[in-house]
């Protein structure tokens, strides 16, 4: 007990005590019986003091071991990392006591698959949420495809990511599609727009037709970029493996150009290289050339970022791994909320876009090329050292 002044015999705290009698109404009425407590560290027998509340209206709860808890908060938060991580719900029973004792409780099948239908809400909720004060400069999209146990066709998930005014990056909309179809892409595109989302500036994705078509008519003014990752690996499919180490250091060279001037002429170079032999290598590597080049339009230290939709692929590298442990989902909404709950926790780690102080400028600007440029110039100069700048004479 606190003691808490002399008027108060034993330090009885005033909120619990009787105010004409000065008797405590929250006493300690001998033990609970013992039970068992699972722990990071094992498994616990644990006796808790029972307690007499005589207060009207209101009764005593422990906020270090509330009633009928049988697990640690950490130990509940690990159980969905596991499962999205690969682990079955039949296979907790067996493997978990292995790290938390014998008699670890409260880790049944059934624990499990109710995390998932409180997940399953969680996913609705994020479907119907309100967009309206959003605004994503970038948009990074595409189309994953998954195997469904207990289906003939494959799921495949049409993802799109944003990067906010601030530089964070945000899960923006995770929807079931047809192959990556112009008529699926355009129900995603809709769907945000009556949630109240505008339109970005820039969009980076591979070169799924459906999605660009989709594009053109609900965003106009966005400009496109094509995924250079994605644009290299088609290119270096279609050239014998002997020729590939050579092409993938041009490609690389493309793909890190300092500027457009050198990004075009090492594309015409690979062209003038390998157009005799190998036709289809060069016109898949100029099909939309154009979009290959949108994000010179826009500061440098963004182009790490927009240059490729590598934020997607690593964060459902997760996914795939448990995609291969257990053979696919049952279904496809166990697919989606699988897929929306690990891409959630990827979230947390996705490290923000340089320089984010540049995106509310890109913004009003627009992606304008030349004013970007002169902007981006402007800040190589000031970290520039002083012998450097006067070599340069800009």
């Amino acid at each position: 007990m606190v003691k808490v002044g002399p008027e108060r015999p034993y330090g009885i705290v005033s909120s619990l005590a009787d105010a004409s009698s000065s008797r405590a109404l929250v006493v300690r009425n001998g033990k609970a019986r013992p039970r068992k407590v699972t722990l990071g560290a094992g498994t616990v027998a644990v006796t808790a003091p029972r307690v007499n509340d005589r207060r009207v209206g209101e009764q005593f709860t422990s906020k270090i071991l509330p009633p009928y808890m049988r697990r640690s908060p950490k130990v509940a938060e690990v159980l969905p990392v596991l499962y999205l991580r690969g682990l079955s719900t039949g296979d907790f029973p067996e493997a978990l006591p292995i790290l938390l004792g014998d008699d670890a409780s409260g880790l049944s099948p059934t624990a499990i698959t109710r995390l998932t239908a409180v997940w399953e809400g969680e996913y609705r909720e994020f479907r119907r949420r309100d967009l309206r004060d959003r605004e994503y400069v970038y948009v990074w999209v595409d189309g994953i495809h998954f195997t469904i146990r207990l289906e003939a066709d494959r799921l495949c998930t049409l993802v799109m990511l944003g990067a906010r005014a601030d530089g964070t990056k945000e899960l923006i909309a995770v929807e079931d599609g047809y192959r990556e179809s112009t008529e699926s892409w355009l129900a995603v595109l809709r769907h945000l727009q009556w949630g109240g989302y505008g339109a970005p500036v820039l969009a980076i994705g591979d070169g799924a037709l459906g999605f660009w078509a989709a594009v053109r008519e609900v965003w106009p003014a966005t400009r496109q970029q094509r995924d250079w990752v994605h644009r290299m690996a088609n290119v270096l499919d279609k050239l014998p493996k002997s020729l590939q180490p050579a092409a993938k250091r041009v490609s690389r060279e493309m793909m890190y150009a300092e500027s457009r001037a050198t990004a075009e002429a090492l594309v015409e170079r690979f062209a003038s290289a390998y157009t005799a032999k190998y036709p289809n290598a060069v016109a898949s590597l100029t099909r939309d050339q154009e979009h290959l080049y949108s994000h010179f339009a826009f500061p440098a230290e963004h182009w790490k970022h927009i240059r490729s939709t590598n934020v997607i692929e690593s964060a459902f590298a997760t996914v795939r791994l448990r995609q291969r442990v257990t053979k696919g989902a049952g279904s496809r909404s166990k697919g989606l909320t699988m897929a929306f709950k690990l891409l959630e926790m990827a979230e947390q780690r996705w490290r923000k876009l340089n320089a984010p102080e540049l995106l509310p400028w890109c913004w009003s600007e627009h992606g304008s090329e030349m004013a970007c440029r002169k902007r981006t110039e402007r800040k190589r100069i000031e970290r520039l050292p002083l012998d450097q700048t006067t070599i340069h004479n800009i």
